[in-house]
């Protein structure tokens, strides 16, 4: 047809919509080894891409160490917080549930920064955060399979994913991006190893090759989002990122045979317009493409 054939996707956005996909495989993986301790799981997922950062840093000439050691820390040690709950809830909810709630991350991003970094925030973005609000109590009243405690874990992995967002801003330009991810993934990588001495449960191979795998697939998902930022506006492809939600559901639905009520779709349609129209007219805040 004439009108379909003058509709083009810039490459930005291509590039956006192939990182949502990458990062859902690597869910869907960890959905299929809930077997598996969340702690390994976060090793190696970490592992992988602290060694690809470190590798890259070296041929950059950067330096590892950073020059704000202390901030640099708390956020990975934040990110290693919200990244090990994530990880736990998608165990243990639907998947597609799951990943809807990680989502609640940028309405405590704006409310974070109003205190921390007082940044101003525009009227509306209150009441996209009302409807966020509304979105999250239907799914979690009209889909028994979440339970209080999984709930609970998922909204604060969302809000220790905001605190990291928030001292990322706070460090701004002095790091180079790729120092920041660095000092996240290595972190995360001693700590979760330190923890493995103790819950270590050598995994079948199968089991070994999705764990390489999904690690894998993070970077992938992380490549892909990077050049997306450096193709195009960061508010133009940042919208994109949540067609990770539709990938979700449709890894939940066709592996997992996960289904939804309708009242249940509904809150997680008000959620991710929610999202989606915070991004919009929010201020442009993002995390600065990583050379990669």
């Amino acid at each position: 047809m004439p009108l379909l054939e003058n509709i083009t996707i810039s490459k930005g956005i291509r590039y956006m919509l192939i990182a949502a996909l990458g990062f859902s495989i690597m869910q869907g993986l960890i959905k299929f080894v809930s077997h598996v301790h969340v702690i390994q799981i976060v090793f190696f997922r970490s592992f992988i891409t602290a060694i690809i950062c470190t590798i890259n840093l070296k041929k950059q000439k950067v330096s590892l160490i950073g020059n704000n050691q202390k901030l640099l820390f708390l956020r990975a040690l934040l990110g290693l917080f919200s990244m090990t709950l994530f990880f736990f809830t998608i165990q243990t909810i639907p998947y597609g549930a799951s990943v809807t709630l990680k989502y609640l991350s940028p309405f405590f991003t704006f409310l974070l920064a109003i205190w921390f970094l007082n940044e101003k925030v525009k009227p509306i973005q209150w009441l996209f955060l009302i409807l966020a609000l509304l979105g999250v109590i239907l799914l979690k009243g009209f889909d028994s399979r979440i339970d209080n405690l999984s709930m609970l874990l998922a909204i604060m992995g969302a809000f220790f994913g905001a605190c990291v967002y928030v001292i990322i801003r706070k460090i701004g330009k002095t790091e180079h991006p790729l120092v920041i991810v660095n000092y996240f993934m290595t972190s995360a990588s001693i700590i979760s190893g330190i923890a493995l001495l103790f819950i270590w449960t050598t995994p079948t191979f199968s089991d070994f090759l999705i764990l390489v795998c999904l690690g894998g697939f993070g970077y992938f998902g992380q490549k892909y989002m990077t050049l997306s930022f450096q193709h195009e506006e960061a508010n133009i492809v940042a919208p994109f990122k949540y067609s990770e939600l539709i990938y979700a559901f449709a890894i939940g639905f066709f592996f997992f045979n996960e289904g939804y009520s309708l009242l249940a779709i509904i809150g997680v349609a008000i959620l991710l317009f929610s999202c989606v129209a915070n991004a919009l007219v929010g201020p442009k805040n993002f995390e600065k493409p990583i050379k990669i």
